[in-house]
């Protein structure tokens, strides 16, 4: 199944790797760095504001949807595929 991450771009919900909160991206030189390295895995898909990190193999997404919002939807997701 897919999640919808921002503009027109859905996820595959299994390449999902982490979701990672504004703050803590901003506040980590760990996170800071690692996104140094993969600059050209990056895909910032807000205007200017960023509310999340999605990490997903191979890619990288700066979301203007909540960690809150994502993890419900994949919540919902998941509850879907097992009641098929």
């Amino acid at each position: 199944m897919y999640v919808h991450a921002g503009e027109d771009v859905m996820i595959r919900s299994s390449k999902i790797i982490a979701i990672i909160e504004r703050e803590t991206v901003e506040s980590s030189l760990e996170i800071q760095s690692f996104l140094d390295r993969k600059k050209e895995w990056l895909t910032n898909l807000t205007n200017d504001d960023y509310k999340s990190l999605i990490i997903t193999d191979p890619h990288i997404y700066l979301s203007p949807i909540a960690p809150a919002t994502l993890k419900r939807r994949l919540l919902t997701l998941k509850d879907y595929e097992l009641n098929l």
